[in-house]
């Protein structure tokens, strides 16, 4: 069991190629005794992006701050606060912060999917 605040959590910076002012929270997962998957909360920066990618495992998102777009499968998808979206597994796919605040959502993951 866990209940803390947001602010408790150390943001990392992303540094991974194709990141460009990205940061991530972990804020429940095994470590807090959610087995088998994390729920992180993502920041990106105005003008910030992921990289566009793919992965084996699908996720879960829920934006709780700002408006992008999220480019899945060939298309681009208007994000703002209360948007939510499922990436399915092996999609491609990349968030884009296009406003003038953070693009800030969560994402849960199975846990292989948190690095």
């Amino acid at each position: 069991m866990i209940v803390a605040e947001r602010s408790e959590q150390d943001a990392k910076k992303v540094t991974a190629p194709g990141f460009e002012g990205a940061s991530m929270q972990a804020m429940v997962g095994p470590k807090q005794g959610w087995e088998g998957h994390v729920m992180r909360m993502v920041t990106l920066e105005p003008g910030g992006h992921t990289s566009r990618h793919a992965h084996p495992w699908p996720h879960i998102n829920y934006v709780s701050r700002g408006e992008g777009i999220l480019f899945l499968e060939g298309q681009e998808h208007p994000l703002r606060e209360g948007s939510y979206a499922q990436v399915p597994s092996d999609a491609e796919h990349q968030f884009i912060n296009t406003g003038a605040q953070r693009l800030e959502f969560i994402c849960i993951v199975p846990e292989e999917g948190h690095q």
